[in-house]
């Protein structure tokens, strides 16, 4: 009878490993904070040496910045998809619609804290800083692009989408800083703040950004 080997590890492309890398770190940054990305706590993780993380980023600091880009570029995508803000079937209309009905629920209160703790560390960390503020135009253009589309299509009546876009922004992020306000003392009171801006902006009716 022969006995077997330990079986070969298969060895991951440079591209998946490193997608692996940031996934994992960006896990850590929403669960327990921007601080936590290390590379033992992402190498423990993975089941991992830290000196792969090391191979992969010498330089923690961006480990953390991207481990940033990739959780908020997934929210972004999942908030307002690209796609919907340039052709997508349910219109400007539509998509602001369902943008601040998701922003409404407690589900996104990991991703509002996220930012808070980016936008603090930034201060002192430049390559997170450079991605924050990289990360907070995306936004403004993406609902610039929305709201450019519907004053295009009549559904909006807006002289400058990419101030209003700010605006609106700029409130949904002023909201966001309550999040460690318990659900029940800030919901309420907060719930239709940026809604209600931005139907004035868009001259809309009061409610005309609220779902079917």
């Amino acid at each position: 009878m022969t006995s077997r080997g330990p079986e070969r590890q298969v060895r991951k492309a440079a591209a998946e490993r490193r997608r692996e890398i940031v996934a994992a770190a960006a896990q850590v940054g929403l669960e327990d904070g921007l601080e936590c990305v290390t590379r033992q706590r992402i190498a423990d993780g993975l089941g991992v040496q830290s000196g792969l993380i090391h191979h992969y980023f010498p330089v923690v600091e961006e480990l953390v910045a991207e481990a940033f880009t990739s959780a908020t570029t997934a929210e972004l995508d999942g908030l307002l998809p690209e796609a919907a803000a340039e052709t997508g079937s349910d219109g400007p209309l539509g998509t602001l619609q369902r943008f601040f009905t998701l922003i409404s629920d407690t589900e996104f209160d990991n991703v509002s804290k996220f930012w808070i703790n980016a936008r603090h560390l930034s201060r002192y960390r430049p390559v997170l800083h450079d991605q924050v503020v990289s990360q907070e135009l995306r936004w403004c253009h993406r609902i610039e692009q929305i709201i450019t589309r519907g004053v295009r299509e009549q559904a909006f009546r807006c002289e400058d989408p990419w101030a209003a876009a700010v605006r609106i922004l700029a409130v949904v992020d002023g909201a966001s800083a309550y999040i460690n306000t318990s659900a029940d003392r800030r919901m309420e009171p907060l719930a239709n703040l940026a809604r209600t801006l931005a139907e004035a902006e868009l001259g809309l009716p009061a409610g005309g950004l609220r779902m079917p």
